[in-house]
C-alpha cells in the first residue's frame, strides 16, 4: 500500500496566495466601508467639537486673564488715590481753627499783654500754615483774579469798576484751600459783573 502523505501543520498554516487574496476580497465589502467611513467621520466630528471646545475654554482663559490684571490695576489706582489724600479729612477739620486764629489776629489791640497773646495767636496760626503747606495743603489765590468756580464760591455780586474787573474777585470773605490738586473749601468771595 502506499502511503499517503498528509500536510504537516506547517503546511496546513501556509494558505496558497490565491485562497488568501480571495479571503481579502470577502472582508472587504462595501458595508465595512461605510462602516469606516462613518467611525472616521464620527471621530473628525469630534475632534472638531474638542478643536472649539479647546478654543472657547482658551478665550474664556484669556477675558478672566485681563479682568484680573484690569481688577489689580483699579486696586493699584484706588490705593495710590487713597494713600494720595490720606490726610484731606484731617486737614478739613483743621481750617476752621485757622479761621479762627486769623480772625483773632484782625482784632485791634492798643495794652502790651494784648500784644504779646496777639503775638502768641500769630505764631500758633504761622506753625499751623507751615504745617499744613508741608502737607500739601496751600491757600487757594482769589484776590484780584478771574473767578473759577471749581475754586471759588461766589456769595455776593458788585458792580464792577471797569471792564478789566468784570468777573474778577473784588473781596474775599473766608479763604479757600487745596490739598494737592483738590479742593478742600472754596473761597467764599465777591465778585464784580
Amino acid at each position: 500500500m502506499s502511503k499517503k502523505e498528509f500536510p504537516s501543520e506547517k503546511d496546513l498554516d501556509q494558505k496558497p496566495k490565491e485562497d488568501v487574496k480571495h479571503e481579502e476580497a470577502k472582508t472587504a465589502s462595501p458595508k465595512a466601508d461605510k462602516d469606516t467611513q462613518k467611525v472616521g467621520e464620527n471621530f473628525a466630528k469630534e475632534i472638531e467639537k474638542l478643536k472649539a471646545e479647546k478654543a472657547e475654554l482658551e478665550d474664556k482663559y484669556l477675558r478672566s486673564e485681563a479682568e484680573i490684571q484690569n481688577m489689580q490695576n483699579r486696586y493699584n489706582k484706588e490705593r495710590a488715590q487713597l494713600i494720595k489724600y490720606e490726610s484731606q479729612s484731617l486737614a478739613k477739620d483743621i481750617l476752621p481753627a485757622v479761621d479762627n486764629l486769623q480772625r483773632a489776629l484782625s482784632v485791634k489791640v492798643d495794652d502790651e499783654a494784648s500784644k504779646q497773646l496777639k503775638k502768641g495767636v500769630e505764631m500758633t496760626l504761622d506753625a499751623m500754615v507751615k504745617a499744613m503747606a508741608d502737607h500739601g495743603i496751600t491757600e487757594i489765590k482769589a484776590e484780584g483774579v478771574k473767578f473759577d468756580p471749581n475754586l471759588h464760591q461766589a456769595v455776593q455780586t458788585t458792580v464792577a469798576e471797569n471792564d478789566e474787573q468784570k468777573d474778577h474777585v473784588v473781596q474775599v470773605l473766608q479763604a479757600g484751600y487745596q490739598y494737592k490738586d483738590r479742593t478742600l473749601r472754596p473761597a467764599m468771595v465777591i465778585v464784580a459783573q
